[in-house]
């Protein structure tokens, strides 16, 4: 049986036929439907736009192929390479995204929450994201009010903020987690 087909457009990827957009996302949340707000598991019939990360993801656990605007097959060097040239963090987003999904997380973006991603343990729609994650580089300067301000946040929608450092050369995240207390 053939993988699914992602096409690469620009930064994004598409999987044109619903069927196999509904398994991917029913796989593990992967994906926005086309034009589907809150997108139950199996009930749109619509293709699904992947980010570059999961697509990558995917692409590395041979869940998708990934195809070029001339429909050739991109391996995962390639396609890692092309999506590192358009965005300055992508390797080591990339290394937080794949290590929290091997823990068996679902890992969305963060972008309205002002961090990289949203955390969940089972999924949206099923609970809500307890984790609200910052990847920053082992020399990335972090000022107090950048602290203050994720944990503001963070508290105010009911969530923890995690600022995870990846070390691109050991492929190891270190994970920080702050906590609010009342004293």
């Amino acid at each position: 049986m053939p993988l699914p087909a992602a096409e690469l457009f620009e930064d994004h990827l598409i999987v044109w036929n619903a069927t196999e957009a509904r398994e991917l996302y029913a796989e593990g949340y992967y994906g926005k439907p086309v034009g589907v707000s809150k997108p139950k598991q199996d009930g749109f019939e619509a293709p699904l736009v992947l980010d570059p990360l999961e697509g990558l993801f995917l692409l590395e656990k041979q869940k998708i192929v990934v195809k070029d605007s001339n429909g050739r097959n991109l391996s995962t060097k390639m396609f890692q390479r092309q999506m590192a040239k358009l965005s300055k963090g992508f390797e080591l987003d990339y290394l937080v995204y794949r290590d929290l999904r091997e823990k068996k997380k679902v890992v969305l973006s963060g972008i309205k929450f002002g961090c990289d991603f949203a955390v969940y343990d089972n999924g949206p729609g099923i609970d809500h994201a307890p984790f609200l994650v910052s990847v920053k580089k082992t020399d990335d300067l972090v000022s107090s009010t950048e602290i203050v301000r994720a944990g503001r946040l963070a508290t105010t929608v009911r969530k923890r903020f995690i600022l995870a450092v990846p070390n691109k050369n050991s492929c190891k995240i270190r994970y920080l987690m702050f906590d609010w207390f009342k004293a």
